[in-house]
């Protein structure tokens, strides 16, 4: 079982910067698909990013392209989410997860996931 733990949420004032950690349990190369998901309350968890271990693709959810860039740091098993021009709309619990990767918005396709940190971004 692999075990996810984010870090490195907070509040910010719109426009401002972020960048969250998801420290895994193991090797991040044999997961395949290594993902970050928000969600706002009253709202379903959506896909914000992913990244493909072996081939080293990423992708992105339309509103945060440009803005949010994922990466890893194999050495030390950890996945960032890089988060700059932040808007009040981005302030949710966001969650990083793994998966075989056969569909990277789907909640449902992720194995194992994080407890999560909240991010908060006032106008």
């Amino acid at each position: 079982e692999v075990q996810l733990v984010e870090s490195g949420g907070g509040s910010v004032q719109a426009g401002g910067s972020l960048r969250l950690s998801c420290a895994a349990s193991e090797n991040i190369a044999s997961t395949i698909c290594m993902g970050w998901f928000r969600q706002a309350p009253g709202k379903e968890r959506e896909a914000v990013a992913a990244l493909y271990t072996r081939s080293g693709a990423t992708y992105y959810a339309t509103s945060v392209k440009g803005r949010f860039t994922i990466s890893r740091d194999n050495a030390k098993n950890t996945v960032y989410l890089e988060m700059s021009s932040l808007k009040p709309e981005d302030t949710a619990m966001y969650y990083c997860a793994t998966g075989p990767g056969n569909s990277w918005t789907s909640p449902g396709r992720y194995n194992y996931w994080g407890q999560g940190t909240q991010v908060t971004v006032s106008s």
